[in-house]
């Protein structure tokens, strides 16, 4: 029963965290990770982490921006990593207007935790956000 508890109390804080992720204007987004194993990670792992963290919003900026799709003044975004394991990680972003209407809003796994893995699903999520867009409604 204390299992259950845990693993609930840990999704709640999860969804908790993806939902206050940050609030930016038109320079891009700061993703922000979600990691329950991460207070068991070595100091090496968790700057690795803060890295690449680093490393995938400034290019989800440059490709929103090469897209046409950069935030603007009054959106708010919101954008996180989330770490199943080593293996496997979830990329989401959205992203909406002033009025609390999602401009776009989309989420990718990735395989490996690597840089060029993450640049990569960043790269695709900015191609699916672009595609729907596109897309006639």
């Amino acid at each position: 029963m204390l299992g259950r508890r845990s693993r609930a109390y840990k999704a709640a804080l999860a969804a908790l965290a993806a939902a206050a992720a940050f609030v930016c204007g038109p320079a891009g987004a700061e993703c922000t990770l979600i990691d329950d194993m991460r207070e068991y990670a070595s100091t090496q792992v968790q700057r690795e982490d803060e890295r690449r963290l680093a490393l995938a919003s400034a290019e989800l900026a440059r490709e929103l921006e090469r897209r046409g799709m950069a935030p603007g003044p009054g959106d708010v975004t919101r954008c996180w990593v989330q770490k199943v394991s080593n293996l496997i990680l979830n990329i989401n972003v959205e992203v909406r207007s002033e009025t609390g209407a999602a401009r776009y809003r989309g989420s990718v796994d990735i395989r490996g935790n690597a840089d060029e893995a993450w640049l990569r699903g960043v790269r695709r999520l900015a191609e699916n956000l672009d595609e729907q867009r596109r897309a006639p409604r």
